[in-house]
């Protein structure tokens, strides 16, 4: 990329920031949620990808956003949600820059310095352009729903994909990010064995315990307490374990939110815990310590446990959900 180009570049960056467009409106929360086009995201990314071979470039992808090509094999990624950190990790690429979610915003304990030491481009919910624009990259990836009013100014910089959203659809997410990377072998061979592997966990645990006890995914969050659902991350593990959830979670959404009055409908056999963020701003403490949580069934038998949110919920990509079937076959299954 010429001087001239770059000097362009970061006086657009320059621009948008100053004008208040790095942030992320108010229909584009930092944490994913439904929404009029949630239940159409699956259906809509499986469309997604290339029609080039292995080594072709340069290669057109379809995405979110319309179309892209791509001239060159990427060497100089940059990732703007944890699911595509965690995708780009998989596939043996350190990004050279990443931005993390406004709740956790240093690099996931679960992947460590497999990432090496990419520089930090701002939150999820406020991307810094001049950052992304210095770095040069040759592929941008992320999500619609997370940046969506930035892809123009992040296209200026890069070829840049976008999913069209984080969450239940991340399998599709993960082949589409392999193709712009040319690494689409790889990617099928991870999601197969993560899938056998779910079905192994599934297997265990009712071998272990008798059955295959219900669970539900509590999470705290600051101003919400979530009961997450069928369409989730963490949903679509459970479906792929054969593990059932509660009535109260079996509806075809993100999550379902309770007040804290209502935190009976989280009974299940198991109730595991993720806390989004600072704790203390969230209702846990209230709820664990309250009079309604005692008498729940999975609080009696000793089976409501803390779970990290990092994997759990963020982190939204296969190396999350390898770590999330461990987690779950020694917590159910001991």
């Amino acid at each position: 990329m010429s001087n001239t180009r770059i000097a362009a570049l970061l006086a657009a960056a320059l621009t948008l920031a100053a004008c208040g467009q790095t942030e992320t409106p108010a229909d584009k929360p930092a944490v994913a949620q439904g929404g009029s086009e949630f239940g159409k995201a699956g259906e809509k990314s499986a469309g997604f990808g290339t029609d080039a071979q292995p080594g072709q470039f340069p290669r057109t992808i379809k995405h979110a956003m319309g179309e892209t090509v791509i001239e060159k094999r990427p060497e100089r990624v940059v990732v703007l949600d944890g699911g595509e950190l965690d995708n780009v990790v998989a596939l043996g690429i350190k990004p050279v820059g990443v931005a993390y979610p406004d709740g956790a915003p240093t690099m996931p304990g679960y992947i460590g310095d497999r990432a090496g030491n990419p520089e930090n481009v701002g939150g999820i919910t406020s991307l810094n352009l001049e950052t992304i624009a210095k770095l040069q990259p040759d592929l941008i990836i992320g999500s619609q729903l997370r940046a969506e009013q930035q892809y123009p100014k992040l296209s200026e910089i890069a070829p840049t994909v976008f999913a069209a959203r984080p969450g239940y659809t991340w399998k599709e997410n993960f082949r589409l990010n392999a193709a712009a990377l040319d690494r689409s072998t790889e990617a099928e061979k991870l999601i197969s064995d993560y899938e056998a592997h779910a079905k192994r966990v599934g297997e265990t645990i009712e071998s272990k315990a008798g059955k295959r006890p219900t669970v539900t995914m509590l999470r705290f969050m600051p101003g919400k307490i979530r009961l997450y659902a069928k369409k989730s991350f963490i949903g679509t593990i459970l479906i792929d374990a054969g593990i059932p959830q509660p009535q109260a979670s079996q509806v075809d959404d993100l999550a379902v939110e309770v007040s804290t009055e209502q935190i009976a409908q989280a009974d299940a056999d198991w109730i595991l815990i993720g806390t989004y963020g600072d704790q203390t701003k969230t209702a846990q403490a209230q709820v664990l310590g309250g009079p309604l949580w005692q008498t729940l069934t999975a609080v009696k038998s000793a089976h409501a446990k803390p779970v990290p949110d990092e994997t759990w919920f963020l982190g939204l990509g296969v190396l999350a959900a390898e770590e999330v079937l461990t987690d779950l076959e020694q917590t159910l299954a001991p």
